[in-house]
């Protein structure tokens, strides 16, 4: 699983080495696949690529800032242009479109929670700054409903599992983008042993310099996105283009 590409294609490159020594049955996509200032353009057709493969895809909260009115911000707006005169409009209009939840057989798949794409489902983001977990009993009521062995998610940047009865609820954690201090790309492995579930979580080394370079080359963003993609800490990036998960 991957999550939270966030438009850093030196990073998903490097995490596609493995998923693909990995050779998963299948490879989910679980959203903000574009935002961001790392070579966005070929980060999203490298997932285009996956998809036409059979990859499961979800849109996230960031896919609908592609729709018409969803840019709030100044900073979103600035980008946005800057995405639509740099992008193939085809490949935006794509993810624009992907649908809120996806299943695979027994597993579900969304990037927030399953009614909305900016919302969090293991984590709750505090107006201080940082993230909370859930009230399990909020968590329970929202899972059971669901009917799925495995429910899988992103949006935090927080990689983690839990159970809620007999299901397995997965955050997939950020190709890009880290929260935690850890620069380093991350993906998520299923396994279904014996008919149990078992998760590795996946921490990747990637050219980090090089994705800096080419915001610098390339983008009005470049400030920022070194900031956040050397310290890998969220409230580092200053100029930015990711805005944390509210809208």
């Amino acid at each position: 699983m991957i999550s939270d590409v966030h438009g850093n294609a030196f990073a998903l490159e490097a995490v596609l080495r493995e998923v693909r020594a990995a050779a998963p049955d299948l490879t989910v996509n679980l959203g903000d696949q574009v935002e961001g200032s790392a070579d966005p353009a070929r980060a999203l057709s490298m997932q285009a690529e996956l998809a036409r493969s059979g990859a499961l895809e979800v849109r996230g909260n960031n896919e609908e800032k592609l729709w018409p009115g969803g840019r709030r911000s100044p900073l979103s707006r600035s980008y946005g242009e800057w995405l639509t005169a740099n992008t193939d409009p085809a490949l935006l209009a794509r993810v624009a479109a992907l649908p809120l939840t996806a299943r695979a057989g027994d597993l579900l798949a969304f990037h927030g929670t399953p009614d909305s794409a900016w919302d969090s489902l293991l984590w709750v983001w505090d107006t201080g700054g940082y993230y909370r977990a859930r009230d399990p009993r909020t968590l329970r009521a929202q899972v059971e409903p669901l009917e799925a062995a495995v429910v899988v998610c992103g949006h935090t940047h927080r990689a983690g599992a839990t159970r809620v009865g007999d299901t397995l609820i997965v955050n997939a954690g950020a190709v890009s983008d880290q929260v935690d201090g850890d620069p380093r790309a991350r993906w998520t492995q299923l396994d279904r042993l014996n008919g149990q579930w078992a998760v590795t979580f996946h921490a990747t080394e990637y050219d980090i310099e090089a994705a800096v370079t080419w915001a610098a080359t390339h983008t009005p963003f470049s400030q920022g996105e070194a900031s956040l993609l050397r310290t890998g800490t969220m409230d580092a990036r200053g100029d930015g283009v990711w805005e944390g998960p509210q809208p």
